[in-house]
């Protein structure tokens, strides 16, 4: 696959090597049980607690506060389902209209089962209504659910700020970080917040294992029940080897985040220079606001996502048009509606996200493809109206 330019990482990471040999030895020789008492079992049980240590420094945390799950969405739904559940006389949540779909379907469950959800809008560029979220949080309030990254635009919200708000009302705070988390510093000493969604693949670690982090003294409901593991809060055999790949990747994440930043984030700004400069009827989604510094959204008038996105695809160009779990709808994402992009901008949203095994020479490769890839749209779709900005 050498031939193929990955800008699709926010949908998954590739492992890094080190994580991938931190993981083999112990699928071969590892494999005993984390809770049996014999040595080979104690054995496995450090290597979960030395992989704990390693997540909970990357965020500041102590190992106790971290529970590891199989990932974001189970982290999402431990936190918030398990929140509800200790306080049930409170049925208000308070969530954003542009959370990941983890969020945003759970939300909408909890709405059937009769709970009020209240969503805060945001504006074009993607930032939050502070003053809505302001006014949306009361003394009914169970529960605020807060993305600190968006996975589709790479808009930032400021989680410090706006979690202080929802602490001075006594409102629990979970906040998503799993498009953050390995990328953008964290400190989660600094975060009114007590609980906070990661997960390992989007870091280059591996798929299938996450944490959540729950801060001393706040009570969680399980939502599987079974044995005593992750201090009750999570029945069932850790996995292991996924665990310690996560660690592995925590470490590497802590030592080379500044570097890859850094490097990163200028490649992002040469694509999305270049992009908007071969062609004219591209937008930037997002660039208003502060942004995580992999992840481009990046609209063309008139053209469909799914058609721009197949033809990068035959080009051995890997993006995608919004979160991974949505793909398959021609309909403009959540998040892009919700920023209230106009119509015939929206619907030619497609996202690219960088990583640190990306290269300028794939930057180079996607902005001279793109614009012969996108006039064979237009000539099949026929004349493409003229932009204001065309006109200028």
């Amino acid at each position: 696959m050498s031939d193929v330019i990955y800008f699709d990482n926010n949908a998954t990471s590739q492992p890094l090597p080190e994580v991938v040999d931190a993981m083999i030895p112990v699928l071969r020789e590892g494999y005993a049980n984390p809770s049996s008492v014999h040595p080979f079992g104690q054995a496995a049980r450090h290597n979960v607690e030395c992989a704990r240590q390693q997540v909970a420094a990357l965020i500041g945390a102590t190992p106790r506060e971290i529970v590891f799950t199989s990932g974001g969405t189970e982290s999402i739904n431990l936190a918030i389902r398990g929140a509800l559940r200790i306080n049930p006389s409170r049925r208000h949540v308070v969530t954003t209209a542009v959370e990941h779909p983890a969020v945003l379907r759970l939300t909408e469950q909890l709405e059937n089962e009769g709970y009020r959800v209240d969503r805060v809008g945001v504006d074009r560029e993607g930032r939050i209504d502070e003053a809505q979220w302001d006014a949306s949080l009361t003394a009914e309030t169970a529960l605020a659910a807060l993305i600190h990254a968006n996975n589709e635009t790479g808009v930032v919200f400021d989680v410090e700020k706006l979690a202080s708000v929802a602490a001075d009302r006594n409102v629990p705070v979970h906040i998503d970080a799993v498009q953050s988390a390995g990328k953008l510093p964290i400190d989660v000493t600094c975060w009114p917040a007590p609980l906070v969604s990661l997960s390992a693949h989007k870091f280059h670690g591996p798929k299938g294992v996450g944490a959540l982090y729950v801060r001393r003294r706040t009570r969680l409901e399980p939502l599987i029940l079974g044995g005593a593991q992750e201090r009750r809060m999570r029945g069932g055999t850790e996995h292991v080897a996924g665990i310690v790949g996560m660690g592995a990747a925590c470490e590497i994440a802590r030592r080379d985040g500044a570097e890859v930043a850094q490097r990163v984030g200028e490649l992002r700004d040469v694509l999305e220079k270049d992009v908007l400069s071969a062609v004219s009827y591209a937008h930037v989604n997002g660039a208003g606001a502060e942004r995580i510094y992999n992840t481009s959204n990046i609209s063309f008038e008139r053209l469909e996502a799914e058609a721009v996105l197949l033809l990068l695809s035959e080009a051995g160009i890997c993006a995608s048009s919004g979160a991974a779990c949505s793909s398959g709808s021609l309909e403009p994402s959540h998040v892009i509606k919700a920023m209230g992009v106009e119509e015939h901008i929206a619907h030619g949203a497609i996202r690219l996200s960088l990583s640190r095994f990306n290269t300028r020479e794939e930057v180079d490769r996607v902005v001279a493809v793109l614009p012969g890839l996108l006039a064979k749209l237009t000539a099949l779709g026929g004349a493409r109206r003229t932009s204001p900005r065309e006109e200028t």
